[in-house]
């Protein structure tokens, strides 16, 4: 089989040791390994009628090539954030300009077809989060074969309880929560540590609970910026060291108040987050004394190469998609569900919403986390 591959969405650790665990077995099976460059974007690149494209936007995969690609983070084959769907006229590459005039918004899911048999691919593996996983269910649907693997440290995808990248962003940030003790411990201050997550706040909930922090607050439930403070001031006060850890998701709104955004949007219409540790910020330096440490992690969560639960499951899922390749069973994405490595339907992401279950998991009086019965819990049950 000639087997494409792409990573689309944020970059994440554990995509690289992905890659190279397609590319080793699948050579050892006898396959071939055709990387695409920049996720949906190098297919939407690729022109069918002008051969220099495709060696552009196209890299064959071998075992020698990828053989160091694991000890890194991130991804080689470069990543987009192109839904071909849904695409906005001014991310067309130039030769569709051509067919589609003057069209505001592109539906380029045939072109996307075209290069995949100009490349003439058996099937394709794509790696990514939502809007990646989404277009993929469209590929599927309209005939194409493929198998997608979920990716994005959020944990956000509907459909399996983990995602590549979710255990090394939960990771850094704990060290990163923890190696903040020490200042905010030596000056007495409250400390807020602002994490990644627009929608759902797991990680903001795992870190938070894993780090010990005081107070955490996640983008499912709206929060009152005072009486936060007020409960971390207290917190500081009652501490022998005098100081407090609050840890915030990027996408967490004040009650009756708004996300925190900043910047142009997006070709999609999205601006980016971030400032809400600010926000919260402020209303702690109104009720303490003492200063207040605001820490944005940003991009630091998703950098660096993966943690050990990354590259076994990024391994498993690997493993899994050129298995269910070789049986045929196409349209299926691999999934992590109740600690089993297994496959959904590749259009799960699209039933449903993937977010922390409040009345189990989360405090929203007191901004902690809670479980209120371990038996039976799955491992990312929280």
């Amino acid at each position: 089989m000639r087997i494409g591959v792409l990573t689309g969405g944020g970059d994440v650790p554990g995509l690289n040791v992905a890659i190279k665990s397609i590319v080793t077995r699948a050579h050892a099976r006898g396959h071939t390994i055709i990387g695409i460059r920049r996720g949906w974007l190098g297919l939407l690149a690729v022109d069918p009628s002008d051969e220099p494209s495709r060696a552009e936007w196209t890299v064959p995969l071998t075992p020698n090539l990828v053989r160091t690609i694991d000890r890194t983070g991130g991804t080689i084959l470069h990543t987009s954030r192109i839904d071909p769907h849904k695409l906005p006229k001014s991310l067309a590459p130039a030769h569709l300009l051509a067919r589609y005039g003057e069209a505001g918004e592109i539906n380029a899911t045939a072109d996307v077809m075209r290069a995949i048999e100009s490349l003439k691919l058996d099937c394709v593996i794509p790696l990514g989060g939502d809007g990646t996983l989404r277009f993929a269910a469209v590929l599927s649907q309209a005939g194409v074969p493929v198998v997608s693997i979920p990716k994005t440290m959020d944990n956000d995808v509907h459909g399996t309880d983990y995602a590549i990248g979710f255990s090394t962003a939960i990771t850094r940030s704990v060290d990163a929560i923890t190696a903040l003790r020490t200042t905010g411990g030596s000056h007495e201050r409250i400390v807020v540590v602002e994490l990644f997550g627009r929608l759902c706040g797991q990680t903001a909930l795992y870190a938070g609970t894993l780090a010990a922090a005081d107070r955490i607050v996640i983008a499912e439930s709206p929060f009152d910026p005072t009486r936060v403070a007020e409960l971390l001031e207290s917190d500081r006060l009652a501490n022998p060291s005098r100081y407090s850890v609050g840890v915030i998701s990027e996408g967490a709104k004040p009650k009756g108040g708004h996300l925190s955004e900043h910047g142009n949007p997006d070709p999609y219409g999205r601006k980016a987050l971030g400032g809400i540790g600010e926000l919260l910020g402020e209303a702690c330096r109104k009720v303490s004394k003492e200063g207040v440490i605001v820490q944005s992690l940003a991009y630091l969560m998703r950098s660096g190469p993966p943690d050990a639960t990354d590259r076994m499951i990024a391994m498993g899922f690997a493993a899994l998609a050129l298995e269910l390749m070789e049986a045929g069973k196409f349209g299926r994405m691999c999934a992590l569900q109740v600690g089993r490595f297994t496959s959904a339907p590749i259009d799960i992401p699209l039933r449903g919403a993937k977010r922390v279950d409040i009345p189990a998991s989360f405090d929203p009086e007191k901004y902690r986390g809670r479980i209120k019965s371990v038996e039976g819990l799955a491992l990312f049950g929280i």
